[in-house]
């Protein structure tokens, strides 16, 4: 299954710092989706920043509140579309057509993603989420499939997992559960989703990790 779609930013590491402070303190405008499964996560490297969504929409949007912001504070910016391609192991331009074993599949998969996203919003929205750094996208790949086997909601992007959950003492004892099953290098974080803060911060779609992406 391919849900993974990156943006990369490139410009000075101090802009960088910047830019993704206005990422974090982001107000959405009300009729933008951001809803627990529209979030994207959002990581640094440097002077890189690196946005994952899970659909092209999503991070050709990300991307454009990215550019928006630089021309704010005069930011020397580019930018770079990618979308993973689960056969040959890379990021690739999403332009470049599929072989027609992959369109087939990537077509089952949208249809599987709109049918989770319309059960999600039959249920609601989660209070707080369990988020999850893993060392490498197919580690962060096995742990959503293994949680969604056993019926637990979450969202995959790139080598990062969202997971959400009713309560605060749910969502302790899921990441204390998740942490026992994660491999050795993963980083969990228990935090309030954006619907709880949204009446102190506005309307968030990101969700901002620490360390490393690529």
């Amino acid at each position: 299954m391919n849900d993974d779609w990156r943006v990369q930013v490139d410009l000075e590491e101090t802009a960088a710092e910047e830019l993704l402070g206005h990422i974090e303190a982001r107000e959405m405008e009300d009729d933008v989706d951001t809803a627990f499964h529209d979030r994207v996560a959002v990581s640094r490297d440097g002077g890189r920043l690196f946005l994952y969504a899970g659909t092209r929409e999503q991070a050709e949007r990300a991307r454009e509140f990215v550019l928006g912001e630089a021309r704010k504070d005069a930011l020397s910016v580019e930018t770079e579309l990618r979308h993973w391609h689960p056969a040959a192991e890379e990021w690739e331009d999403p332009d470049a057509p599929l072989p027609d074993g992959d369109a087939a599949r990537v077509a089952e998969h949208r249809e599987l993603i709109a049918k989770e996203r319309r059960e999600a919003e039959e249920r609601g929205y989660p209070e707080f989420e369990v988020r999850v750094d893993l060392p490498s996208r197919h580690d962060a790949g096995e742990l959503s499939e293994r949680l969604r086997e056993e019926g637990i909601p979450s969202v995959h992007r790139w080598k990062y997992v969202l997971v959400g959950a009713a309560d605060e003492d749910a969502a302790k004892e899921l990441a204390t559960r998740i942490e026992a099953e994660a491999p050795a290098g993963s980083a969990l974080k228990v935090e309030g989703t954006w619907k709880a803060a949204l009446a102190e911060r506005g309307r968030n779609p990101f969700s901002v990790f620490g360390g490393l992406g690529g």
